[in-house]
């Protein structure tokens, strides 16, 4: 079991934290009689020698043949261990073949090879769960087809268990892909064609998921085939599979992958009536996948997710409505529906609880409908307690084909709510004089809705200028000056003598020097914005742009100052030129404002977004088109460029959930906004010392 292990160099070796030399003792451990020691044993092997991925180790070579006889001997303490290990292996011999050559340790290839004939035994092990767990290994494997189809095909003839088939045929569709396959290729592609025609409906779909790889276009040809399996009870099946080890939902996503582009056909199969709340509620989720990807889906689509809003099912009737919500204006003949749902208290089954109610305020939100504002008073009077509304933004990755559904943070809600400034600023009022007071009596911030409401009143502009009084008396409080101070900024009401003293207060430091810092930044910018003077301003934004560590915050600020911020133009003209896009897209931004210099800011701010009409985005790019309409008619030609993005059917954006959606119409806006704008502007005359906005 153990031949040959203390003869390795272990410190020399290396894992994903440093030196191998722990991994002896953990792969003893595993063969140990403590169940959860073995367990734990196991796990952090996991950790160490594969952890995220992205290469394969030194150490993974040398303990493979470990791992390999661990899990192979049924005396090691559990099942689970065995797996646990399988599964290791599994991970590692996959991303062998994922990453490039010089990421894999050049001892893995002939460590695998050797260890494959005792992997291939496995097969015949008696517990389907650990034949189950070989497939899935010698199915992500890199070794030729020639050295597993022969043991893949006899298992095959010999298997019994159900899920075990299921695995085996998907191990058996990679295995016969990889050349050489001595052969055996078209007897096995024959074999899984076969299955097509079989009575057994996940077997069928496991045949098309085994295909489909060589035969992209099978998924679309048997969608009939594709959707009774996956609409199946049987489906279950699959989550006994280590291929899949998932139920309905899972399935339905992975299944999804074989059937990319804006064809709606697959989705609205799923949203076909069906007596399972799961599989209503995952076929929704499949739906805003589509939708959060394809604009042209939409027409389609929408029927059959309204249709949902009426629901039995709690999580349905959610995720009907957040993805109304998510398409905002394209959702609004369907608006009295939603609003029936403003009473609807039943909450999601998940940590934060989402109430139907909830969704329901957020679409009639997102289209602007004064129904919803009531709704929005009561959750700000109540300080944001007992609401699946945060306080913070949160943003996650678009991943896969399934709709993460989630709710915006409290200000996300309120900021598109301008309109209705006049109806919600009393209790908005209300809440900063309640948070005001709190933190006097307490000394210190407290958490509230004060940061997060500053922030709407900093976007909502002019229109929120009656919340003045109360964000003065947080200016003047230590805790929450600086929210105060951004709402006060994005209002630009003149604030009086007061409120600009204690503003240049923070830009000075002890013995009257300049202060540095983001704080001194804020401060300067809100001194400036609220009619101070522009010297003490530039004194902190002007070095803080041009010479800090991070200065795109800065360089934003700066900009403002327009023409007052000249003396740092060659500074900017420098800056243009950075790689990274926010640093550069503020720079061109402030060198226009500052200098009026059109040649070379509308070139860098195109730069930044010229790939947006071949469908790449990142949020810098929403900037520099903002920054371009503000420029007018000299923008022109880059208006031009850009506006090819328009007709594109796939949605831009980098962000999952309901960002997917915000961010793909608020390009579009901008960008149509920058065309509007190039369009009617006369010729830019030349820069004043006005204030900019």
């Amino acid at each position: 079991m153990w031949e040959g292990l203390d003869t390795i160099d272990w410190a020399g070796l290396r894992h994903n934290y440093g030196s191998a030399d722990d991994v002896p003792a953990l792969l003893r451990r595993c063969a140990g009689p403590d169940r959860e020691d073995a367990w734990d044993a196991a796990g952090d092997l996991h950790n160490l020698l594969f952890h995220q991925g992205g290469w394969v180790c030194s150490a993974a070579s040398a303990a493979l043949p470990y791992l390999v006889r661990l899990a192979a001997r049924p005396e090691v303490p559990a099942r689970r261990e065995r797996l646990e290990l399988l599964d290791l292996l599994t991970r590692l011999s996959g991303e062998a073949v994922l990453v490039t050559e010089a990421q894999v340790d050049p001892a893995w290839g002939p460590a695998w090879e050797r260890a494959l004939p005792e992997v291939l035994g496995l097969l015949s092990d008696p517990d389907p769960a650990i034949r189950r767990a070989v497939a899935d290994l010698l199915g992500s494997c890199g070794s030729p087809g020639a050295r597993t189809l022969p043991a893949l095909l006899t298992r095959w003839e010999a298997e019994e268990d159900p899920a075990t088939r299921l695995d085996l045929v998907i191990a058996l569709g990679h295995a016969a892909r990889r050349e050489p396959t001595a052969g055996l290729s078209d007897r096995t592609t024959a074999l899984l064609r076969g299955l097509l025609d079989g009575p057994e409906p996940q077997l069928r779909l496991a045949a098309v998921h085994a295909l489909a790889p060589a035969d992209p276009g099978l998924a679309t040809r048997h969608l009939g085939l594709v959707l009774d399996a996956v609409r199946d009870p049987s489906v279950e099946l699959w989550r006994q599979t280590s291929t899949a080890d998932c139920g309905v939902v899972g399935v339905q996503g992975w299944t999804a992958d074989l059937l990319p582009g804006a064809s709606p056909s697959y989705v609205l199969g799923l949203l076909a009536d069906h007596p399972d709340p799961e599989q209503r509620a995952g076929a929704l989720g499949q739906a805003g996948g589509l939708l959060s990807r394809w604009r042209s889906a939409v027409p389609a689509v929408l029927p059959a997710v309204a249709a949902r809003l009426d629901d039995p099912d709690t999580e349905v009737r959610y995720r009907s409505v957040e993805l109304i919500a998510c398409l905002g204006s394209a959702g609004a003949d369907h608006a009295d529906a939603v609003a029936a749902l403003l009473d609807d208290t039943a909450t999601r089954s998940t940590r934060t609880g989402e109430a139907v109610r909830e969704a329901a305020v957020w679409a009639l939100a997102r289209l602007g409908d004064p129904r919803c504002v009531p709704a929005v008073v009561d959750l700000v009077a109540a300080g944001g307690r007992a609401t699946a509304f945060g306080t913070a933004a949160v943003h996650h990755t678009r991943y896969g084909t399934h709709h993460y559904s989630e709710l915006p943070g409290i200000h996300e809600l309120l900021t598109p709510l301008r309109e209705h400034a006049d109806a919600l600023l009393p209790s908005i009022r209300a809440h900063l004089r309640s948070a005001h007071l709190r933190s006097a009596r307490l000394h210190s911030a407290r958490p509230t809705l004060a940061r997060p409401l500053c922030e709407v009143l900093a976007a909502w502009g002019p229109a929120a200028s009656p919340a003045v009084p109360e964000l003065l008396d947080l200016l003047a409080d230590a805790a929450t000056w600086a929210p105060a101070a951004t709402a006060l900024a994005g209002i630009r009401q003149p604030a009086g003598e007061e409120a600009l003293a204690l503003l240049r207060a923070r830009t000075t430091a002890a013995a009257g020097a300049t202060a540095t810092g983001t704080d001194a930044e804020l401060a300067a910018w809100a001194y400036w914005q609220l009619g101070g003077e522009p010297e003490p301003a530039l004194a902190v934004l002007g070095p803080a742009a041009t010479d800090g560590s991070f200065v795109s915050p800065a360089l934003r600020k700066l900009a403002d100052l327009g023409p007052h911020a000249a003396p740092y133009a060659d500074r900017l003209r420098a800056l243009v030129a950075d790689p990274y896009d926010w640093v550069s897209v503020e720079a061109a931004h402030a060198l226009w404002a500052a200098t009026g210099d059109t040649d070379t800011a509308v070139p860098a701010l195109l730069d930044a977004c010229r790939s947006l009409p071949t469908g790449t985005y990142y949020p810098a790019m929403l900037q520099a088109v903002r920054h371009l309409t503000r420029i007018g008619a000299a923008a022109r030609p880059a208006a031009t460029v850009l506006a090819e993005a328009l007709p594109r059917d796939e949605r831009f954006g980098t962000s999952g959930a309901w960002r997917a959606f915000v961010d793909d119409e608020t390009i579009r806006a901008a960008v149509t906004e920058l065309c509007r704008v190039t369009a009617a502007t006369p010729p830019p005359a030349a820069a004043s010392g006005a204030r900019t906005g």
